[in-house]
């Protein structure tokens, strides 16, 4: 009788398992388009949940809401804030306060912001619900995606390396919003659901030292080559560090394989456990990857010629990583790339539900049920005060705002710092195109330069290397107010040699690129200084990643940032100590 029960025990299990496993695309948009036909109903029913679940907090009760849960009273009662508002109330749970602070359940984990622009990793509280958001949004786009490209049953090369995790002072678990996602069991169920387990063991992901797992990472690719049918991280910079390892390292990867023997270079004793248990002696396969790699021109197309089966790469591709698509477009060869969604350590925000756009183009459609969205307009009122926020039914097409987030995870009226366009409607609920952060990243006297107009500066000067066969790998600003008058530096490594004439051109072009009238002008009557161009050594930003990594982040995380502000003096001091070639700007003279 045991024995039965034990055996009927064991069925059920499994068929849980089964149930779990299943995955249908055509479900899930199913389900996504009776969400965002009543997208303003459905975001009126989450505002009311999150209240109702928080309402108690000690965070929400100050502001008198009572009770009430219309988006109205919410509005009129709730300020807006931003991370340094929520500050005190996050390190409270952190430090192991037992009342609601700011969520009815309580909060059991920990994430950090990249840390990569303020120079120091943000607490952000994170939860089951926030888990289950992303798994919605996973499983939304991946069925729209996989309408267009469809994937059999194969694996995904995922360039993902988690952080280590820490206890805070109340004993909370703490790491990346990449480490909690990557540590949660469902989310590998739900990855394995839909055909793309991650090709690598857990103690490459989970490894601690991020240039071994990332050699093993590609080791793994090659292993199961002809079963990789996706190419991801989180970043598409991560993606493009790995090919330009690879460029470095492929004839030692070949070498592991002929001999099925690990590289002397893995030395963390799981790590190269785990690979030594996959990696056999195949000198056939080996002999294919040395020919194919051989006959490659400047590895253009290096990725579907050492994966005949991929069918895309995927990753964050917008903001500060459109810098990168150039040298991806260049691995890729005729390969599409495919644009990830859009959310924040915070949270999310929407899906790529149009696959087919290119990466400059991508746009993402609101879940209305993942939290409440209200827009600040960015257009000014005449008497100069900020705009009142609009909900989701009422952001209109080509329009500019910052988003504000409510969500499951307590964060009320969260100004992200996001800049979006309205580019179009899916249904009824709003698609979404990045522009840039709001918060100005170059600015000394009257000027106001974004990332983007950094981004569109470096692409025009970088121009100007072609000739010379080199490129920019990396790049970086600063603003030197210590100088009078101050003056903007932008920071290069490059890959290959360019003369001092070529350098001091690129330098004039930078400073003539930024078209801002307040630059200019100021540039004109000499307010501002000349643009200086600081050229470090190769490798600069790496040992920014380097120390990133240091401080505790995870590489999938990563993000150069684009200006080192004053809160950043170490990565100053790396870019400074790195320089071997300083210009400037004789364009205004």
């Amino acid at each position: 009788m045991l024995q039965h029960c034990r055996l009927l025990q064991e069925e059920t299990v499994k068929m849980v398992e089964k149930t779990e496993m299943k995955f249908n695309p055509e479900e899930v948009i199913e389900e996504f388009e009776a969400l965002t036909k009543e997208a303003g109903k459905v975001q009126e029913e989450t505002l009311k949940k999150i209240l109702k679940e928080n309402g108690g907090t000690v965070y929400l009760q100050q502001w008198g809401l009572n009770g009430r849960t219309d988006a109205e009273s919410f509005t009129a009662c709730v300020p807006l804030v931003t991370h340094k508002d929520l500050e005190p109330y996050i390190q409270r749970i952190a430090d192991g306060d037992p009342s609601p602070v700011l969520t009815g359940k309580p909060i059991t984990t920990i994430s950090l912001s990249s840390g990569t622009t303020q120079g120091r990793p943000k607490f952000v509280p994170f939860n089951d619900e926030l888990m289950e958001s992303t798994l919605q949004i996973y499983k939304t786009s991946f069925a729209f995606r996989n309408r267009e490209f469809p994937i059999g049953n194969g694996k995904a090369l995922q360039f993902i390396y988690s952080s280590k995790q820490f206890k805070t002072k109340g004993g909370l678990a703490a790491g990346t919003a990449t480490t909690n996602v990557y540590r949660n069991a469902q989310f590998k169920k739900t990855m394995k659901a839909m055909q793309t387990p991650c090709c690598s063991p857990d103690e490459v992901i989970f490894g601690p030292d991020f240039h071994q797992s990332l050699y093993c990472h590609l080791l793994c690719g090659l292993i199961f080559r002809d079963e990789v049918q996706v190419i991801s991280s989180t970043f598409a910079h991560s993606i493009v560090q790995a090919f330009r390892t690879f460029e470095q390292v492929w004839e030692e990867l070949v070498a592991d394989i002929r001999e099925g023997v690990l590289s002397s270079r893995i030395t963390v004793p799981s790590t190269r456990s785990a690979m030594s248990k996959l990696l056999k002696p195949d000198p056939e396969q080996a002999d294919i990857i040395f020919r194919k790699c051989s006959g490659l021109s400047n590895w253009y197309g290096l990725i579907p010629v050492l994966f005949p089966n991929a069918k895309y790469i995927y990753g964050i591709m917008t903001g500060s990583m459109e810098p990168y698509l150039k040298k991806l477009r260049h691995y890729a060869g005729e390969l599409p790339l495919q644009s990830a969604d859009y959310g924040s350590s915070e949270g999310w925000i929407g899906a790529n539900v149009n696959p087919k756009l290119p990466p400059e183009q991508v746009t993402y459609t609101v879940l209305p049920n993942i939290g409440y969205f209200e827009f600040i307009p960015l257009r000014g009122d005449l008497d100069g005060l900020e705009p009142t926020p609009v909900s989701l039914a009422e952001v209109k097409l080509g329009e500019e705002y910052e988003i504000v987030v409510t969500n499951f995870a307590g964060l009320y009226r969260y100004r992200l710092g996001d800049v979006v366009k309205i580019k179009g409607f899916h249904n009824a609920t709003p698609e979404l195109q990045f522009i840039c952060r709001r918060n100005l990243l170059l600015s000394i006297n009257i000027d106001k330069n974004t990332e983007k107009d950094l981004q569109l500066a470096v692409e025009a000067a970088a121009k100007l290397l072609v000739d010379e066969k080199s490129e920019v790998v990396d790049f970086t600003s600063h603003v030197n107010v210590a100088a009078d008058p101050g003056h903007y530096v932008v920071f290069w490594e490059l890959c290959g040699e360019a003369s001092d004439e070529t350098l001091q051109e690129c330098c004039n072009c930078l400073d003539k690129s930024f078209v801002d009238a307040g630059y200019l002008g100021s540039r004109k009557a000499n307010a501002i200084g000349a643009l200086e161009l600081r050229v470090v050594k190769r490798g600069t930003f790496h040992k920014i990643l380097d120390h990133f990594v240091g401080l505790g982040g995870a590489v999938s995380q990563f993000k150069t940032p684009r200006c080192v502000g004053p809160n950043n003096s170490t990565l100053l001091q790396i870019l400074c100590n790195d320089v071997v070639k300083s210009y400037f700007s004789t364009a205004f003279c």
